[in-house]
């Protein structure tokens, strides 16, 4: 084997070793995002579902999710990012128009 052939081998072995020791790396990376303050949901007593007309889509703490029925989060429950727009907890108060 000529020298330039050693050399890009060695090369793509560690280029193919790094990549493959991320992969644990990033799997959990997508976990962590995905947060929940079961402490706060249960002070608060949240649930997943509306209270009447009232629900989080609705409340002015709610920061809403990439679409409109994806999970979102809550100014009043820091870190919890599964914040459901159905949902419904004791602070809710109405958007204002």
């Amino acid at each position: 084997m000529n020298e330039e052939s050693k050399s890009s081998r060695r090369q793509f072995l560690k280029i193919g070793g790094a990549a493959i020791a991320m992969i644990p790396v990033v799997a959990m990376s997508g976990n962590a995002l995905a947060t929940v303050n079961a402490a706060m949901r249960t002070s608060m007593k949240y649930q997943d579902k509306p209270n009447g007309a009232n629900h989080c889509a609705n409340c002015m703490h709610f920061v809403p999710g990439k679409t409109a029925k994806a999970l979102g989060g809550c100014q009043i429950f820091p870190g919890d990012t599964e914040i459901s727009p159905n949902g419904y907890c004791v602070a809710w108060a109405a958007k204002p128009k």
